[in-house]
């Protein structure tokens, strides 16, 4: 096994650990309905699982090279936890784009000290559709930074690559629900069925 397939089958098995990946019903934040649900907001609460991610971050931003960007630009909420720690480590500035407007103060969409002209990686949890995130490029764009590649942990592989495609971005990401899913379904922590229901979620039976 190649270090980056360990890689994700110990993500893959931290965040069965600590429940993060569950299955029934459940909205989306686009509207959408899923059979299951992945939250990676409960990462940063567990110190073993929150080294995986941020080291397969650190991975993929090495083998893109850091030296291509000149600054790391969390999606808020959940991008914080991950953009923090990555910008320190990469010893890059740091920003955040938040979805909406503040309602007082300077009512900025990207957050930090921006220089016209940086070249920012975006970086988030995970990607569905790719809306939010198309939503925070444009938004760092519209301030000055040139953006061309965006990181996430995991992509449900529902049209977030092709989303982030048509808006000239490419989307690189550490694994995918199918890879997750498969790998728990080998080891027996998940039921066929629950399995079978990811796969018809991303549309692949």
């Amino acid at each position: 096994m190649t270090d980056k397939m360990n890689g994700r089958v110990a993500l893959a098995e931290a965040l069965f650990r600590i429940g993060s990946l569950r299955f029934g019903k459940f909205t989306l934040a686009s509207g959408r309905v899923s059979a299951y649900y992945l939250d990676l907001r409960v990462v940063p609460s567990d110190p073993q699982a929150y080294e995986l991610a941020i080291a397969a971050y650190l991975a993929m931003v090495k083998e893109m090279g850091e030296q291509n960007f000149d600054v790391i630009a969390g999606v808020a909420t959940a991008g914080i936890a991950i953009s923090s720690p990555l910008a320190y480590l990469l010893k890059k500035p740091m920003v955040y784009v938040r979805s909406e407007r503040k309602g007082h103060g300077l009512g900025k969409l990207v957050e930090g000290a921006v220089t016209p002209g940086w070249r920012a990686l975006v970086v988030d949890d995970l990607i569905t559709d790719g809306g939010s995130k198309a939503a925070a490029v444009e938004n760092l764009r519209r301030a000055g930074c040139s953006v061309d590649d965006v990181v996430v942990l995991v992509d449900r592989l529902e049209g977030g690559k092709v989303s982030l495609a048509n808006a000239g971005v490419k989307l690189h990401s550490f694994t995918d629900i199918k890879d997750l899913v498969e790998t728990l379904y080998a080891q027996k922590k998940v039921t066929k069925g629950d399995y079978e229901s990811v796969l018809r979620q991303m549309g692949a039976r």
